[in-house]
């Protein structure tokens, strides 16, 4: 082993190896072309297919249509947040390898739950657009200004990490001005997504996850084979070893990097889940990417299909590039081409997100540059076009909604309004964070204490029929108060002052988060079994999309005399199949009811016995694979404190992530050979 070279103290601004025309030519470069192609794909879409971009069914559900690749891509692409790439190499280069498979379960976990929500929705309020909806349908305006505030809450919290992250990158690799970049980045994402509704997000989702895994591969291939940097994962076992011994990690087993056996690690954990949680499940009140909105656009027989690969596939992500990336940043501290040499990273400059830059640049120069400034632009845009879309309903439905009734035309033209003004508003909302001094790493704490006190209550309002609305009321408002007490509490406990950087240190934000999520909890149990409802979910799935110039509520009021004619049969409501289909499988299970000729979409019945079915299968699937990553492999391992030999650690990063994303790299390259044949009617979709 060699000799260790002490690092000076000090910081050195991160070096710039592109020009900041670079930078602005990657966001409205790329944002313009996004923008073209979805303008063409629309135009195309509404001459030779029966999908209308005008209707509010087609712009806010993609008319429920897409298939469970695109839905898994979907997932895969729109969950890929800047803090997804950024956040996960940050912890892995405090924490060593064990935070990059915690972040990979904080995120996958949920996803796999939430394939067991998507069935109850489909079951009981499948017309609805927003949760907010099903929220005043059940329990009245009371919950729904409540959970409408959550949401609301959750969607400025996203729209500031994405930006925030990506501006943050920009700035440091190329120089362009981030509050410049703050409002070039949602502006280029607003024309397209105003172009083509939900449908155009699906559509850049899969050129998005392309890119993704094409760039993952080239980092990983280069970090572990060509580079001469380090060139193997022996290589990178040896740079870790006198890392650890340079700066050995306080809480870890040997103060290893390979190892883990790390309190940080843990405490990131849970950090990482209670954030996960937060933002799929309270993401699923306005819509975000990755949970309602994907859920409504899917067929019910594939929704969990698609929610399930979406989440297996998604773990690779974080997982090996938090590995490769956040271990390559701490052992290429001593290389002369490192961007801060020989100073290490400042905290604020992990905080904001560079230590992937920094590994990329070292080993790749100028093409790693660009190639990270891609990776980020792509993760950044994806995951906002689904949060303009979720933001736009939500406004349109559930706060206009509330004093005005809108038609089809009218909820369209409104959407295209609040998604235009939510951009602009978005850039101005990064900006203010960036001059008080709030980055992404803050944020990524701090969703989990703001939002689990919503996390129970919002799950059981679509699952359990007991739940009561003071149960949901005031078990997020016990949740909420318990959480802020012990978030400003355990700061002022833990590190002895209370101000805005500590309060996103890990330790305050557990101290936050668990409390929340328990008491909420604990509190909607308690008032559910003192006082148990008994819903019958009439309301909910009378819940419609208006498509027509009919005023929605007379959409609804249809929807409803449909039940009320099944009821007069002696038939479950929203339950029966046409007669006619009932030689069709499980997959053809769907029977619209409405008006197809005028486009009127008056909430789909479901046959409710077989999405029973989905929901306990989903449940047995999610609950195992979250047993198995979330506690057979890493708790054993803890425990252990056993440190990676040489030969487990090439194991750990050569094999295993190719191992999990076998499934994607056969994908693309049958595809690309079906490309090169002029088999474009047989390319798949990764999913």
């Amino acid at each position: 082993m060699s000799e260790v070279t002490e690092l000076p103290e000090g910081t050195r601004e991160f070096t710039r190896l592109l020009n900041s025309g670079t930078g602005y030519g990657i966001v409205v470069g790329l944002g313009l072309f996004f923008a073209v192609t979805m303008i063409g794909f629309t135009r195309v879409q509404k001459r030779f297919s029966n999908f209308d971009p005008g209707s509010a069914n087609e712009f806010a559900t993609a008319s429920r249509s897409v298939k469970p690749g695109l839905i898994c891509c979907g997932i895969v692409s729109a969950w890929t947040w800047s803090a997804t790439l950024l956040q996960s190499s940050a912890s892995t280069y405090q924490n060593g390898l064990s935070a990059a498979w915690w972040y990979g379960v904080g995120g996958t976990v949920q996803i796999c739950l939430f394939a067991a929500i998507a069935a109850k929705i489909k079951m009981n309020a499948v017309g609805a657009t927003t949760f907010a909806e099903i929220v005043k349908a059940r329990y009245g305006r009371r919950c729904h200004l409540l959970f409408t505030f959550y949401a609301l809450v959750c969607a400025h919290i996203v729209t500031g990490s994405l930006v925030l992250g990506a501006s943050a990158t920009f700035n440091a690799m190329t120089g362009a001005n981030i509050i410049a970049t703050n409002f070039l980045l949602p502006a280029g994402i607003a024309i397209y997504v105003v172009a083509g509704g939900l449908r155009a997000t699906f559509v850049v989702d899969y050129l998005h996850t392309v890119v993704l895994f094409v760039i993952l591969y080239i980092f990983a291939f280069k970090i572990y084979g060509t580079s001469d940097a380090v060139g193997s994962p022996g290589r990178m076992w040896d740079l870790l070893q006198q890392a650890a011994e340079l700066v050995p990690v306080e809480g870890n087993a040997e103060g290893s990097y390979t190892t883990m056996k790390s309190n940080g690690g843990i405490l990131f954990a849970g950090c990482t889940i209670a954030s996960g949680f937060s933002g799929v499940v309270v993401g699923s009140n306005p819509l975000p990417s990755v949970t309602r909105q994907r859920a409504i656009a899917s067929r019910p027989d594939t929704t969990t299909k698609a929610y399930m690969l979406g989440g297996i596939s998604w773990f690779s992500i974080p997982w090996s590039f938090g590995t490769f990336m956040g271990l390559g940043a701490r052992a290429l501290l001593t290389h002369p081409d490192f961007p801060t040499y020989p100073y290490p990273l400042s905290a604020s400059q992990i905080s904001a997100g560079l230590v992937a830059p920094a590994t990329a640049v070292t080993v790749m120069g100028k093409s790693g540059a660009v190639a990270v400034l891609l990776i980020v632009f792509m993760a950044a845009t994806s995951a906002c076009s689904a949060e303009l879309i979720a933001v736009s309903s939500l406004v349109v439905r559930d706060c206009i909604g509330m004093y005005r009734t809108l038609s089809g035309k009218q909820m369209v033209f409104a959407s295209h309004c609040v998604i235009v003004g939510f951009a602009i508003w978005g850039g101005a909302w990064s900006t203010i964070l960036h001059v008080a001094s709030i980055d992404l790493g803050w944020l990524f704490y701090i969703q989990g204490v703001l939002l689990t006190p919503a996390v129970i209550p919002v799950a059981m309002t679509v699952v359990s029929k007991r739940q009561s609305e003071r149960a949901a009321f005031y078990g997020c408002l016990i949740g909420t108060a318990s959480g802020l007490f012990g978030w400003l509490y355990g700061c002022y406990r833990i590190y002895g002052v209370v101000d805005v950087g500590h309060l996103a240190l890990p330790y305050a934000a557990i101290s936050g988060a668990a409390p929340g999520l328990v008491m909420s909890g604990l509190a909607s149990l308690v008032i559910t079994l003192i006082k148990p409802d008994n819903y019958d979910w009439a309301e909910t799935r009378k819940i419609a999309l208006s498509d027509s110039n009919d005023p929605a509520r007379e959409l609804e009021k249809n929807a409803s005399d449909v039940d009320l004619d099944a009821e007069k049969k002696d038939e479950p409501t929203g339950a029966t199949l046409p007669a006619a289909e009932s030689d069709k499988s499980e997959q053809d299970a769907e029977a619209t009811v409405g008006d197809e000729t005028t486009g009127a979409d008056t909430a789909p019945k479901y046959d409710l016995a077989y999405l029973q079915r989905v929901f306990v299968r989903a449940c047995w699937i999610s609950g195992i694979f979250s047993f198995c990553i979330a506690i057979l492999i890493p708790i054993p391992m803890f425990a252990s404190h056993y440190v990676f030999s040489r030969r487990f650690f090439e194991a750990w990063c050569g094999i295993l992530p190719l191992v999990e994303s076998r499934k994607e790299m056969f994908i693309l390259a049958r595809s690309t050979v079906r490309v090169l044949m002029g088999r474009t009617d047989k390319v798949d979709v990764v999913a």
